[in-house]
């Protein structure tokens, strides 16, 4: 398990590298996986200390380049000078414009790229079923269908200048006053019909990372939760990318990485040396 959660941050990795262009990104990884320590191994699967909101350091010798992972959804954030205040993400959703969209993606991607940034950690794509959810000016609404050709437009817009986009927060996260005590007890039509379709346009939009969510899902931690991770955000919906914790939203060690976890942010409580 720990081989496998190892070759997707990996994998992402390569993504950021200057790759042999005879090599495909598995290739690369698998490549740097037989030439890396223990010690290597570890200090990609979970965050560090640093001048981003989240940072995963370099290795040097291998020309592993640092993860620098940004806020967010609504353009360069965490205190960051000399940056755009951006529309609030509903508002442009509201168009219904996905040329909008995806000029709004990569706008926001390029200034990111500017300030060091190859994680950007957005879209926010939670379903606004609450109406007085804190988070719904940055979401992509309440309907599954507007948010699913949205989203993908957004996706390939923020990717469309190398950087990586995060779909978050997965999944049924929606509401912030006590979100990570809150369980969202959600059956599994309401699942599919209502919560999953946008993010299963993401990935069909090729996305790079997802971002678990706070709440428990069903009475199980979200980062923890086989049932959405692994069973169905791998498997039934086809993701192969980076699968990361929400900040201080992970809870174990080897329930998370056998769950479907990949990375734990933004420090090493769970996922760094014993």
């Amino acid at each position: 398990m720990k081989m496998k959660v190892l070759c997707v941050t990996l994998f992402i990795i390569s993504l950021l590298c200057a790759l042999v262009q005879s090599q495909t990104p598995s290739q690369r990884a698998s490549a740097l996986l037989a030439n890396m320590t223990l010690t290597d191994k570890l200090s990609l699967v979970h965050g560090s200390g640093g001048s981003y909101v989240g940072n995963v350091p370099a290795i040097p010798r291998l020309k592993i380049p640092s993860i620098n992972l940004e806020d967010g959804p609504q353009g360069v954030a965490d205190g960051v000078k000399k940056v755009t205040a951006w529309p609030s993400a509903l508002t442009v959703v509201a168009s219904w414009d996905v040329n909008l969209i995806n000029n709004f993606g990569s706008a926001m991607a390029t200034e990111q790229k500017g300030k060091g940034t190859n994680v950007l950690l957005g879209p926010m794509i939670n379903i606004a079923r609450v109406p007085t959810g804190g988070r719904n000016f940055e979401s992509f609404g309440e309907d599954p269908y507007l948010a699913s050709a949205m989203v993908a437009a957004e996706v390939t817009g923020i990717q469309s200048q190398n950087i990586i986009a995060c779909a978050k927060h997965f999944v049924d996260n929606n509401q912030e006053y006590n979100r990570t005590l809150t369980s969202a007890n959600v059956g599994e039509r309401t699942q599919w019909e209502i919560y999953y379709p946008a993010f299963q346009a993401a990935v069909n939009a090729g996305v790079g990372s997802i971002m678990c969510s706070s709440n428990r899902i069903n009475d199980t931690y979200a980062s923890e939760n086989t049932q959405t991770l692994t069973n169905d955000w791998k498997g039934k919906m086809g993701f192969k990318g980076l699968v990361m914790s929400d900040w201080g939203a992970t809870h174990s060690t080897v329930k998370a990485a056998l769950s479907g976890l990949d990375q734990e942010m933004p420090i090493d409580k769970y996922f760094g040396p014993p």
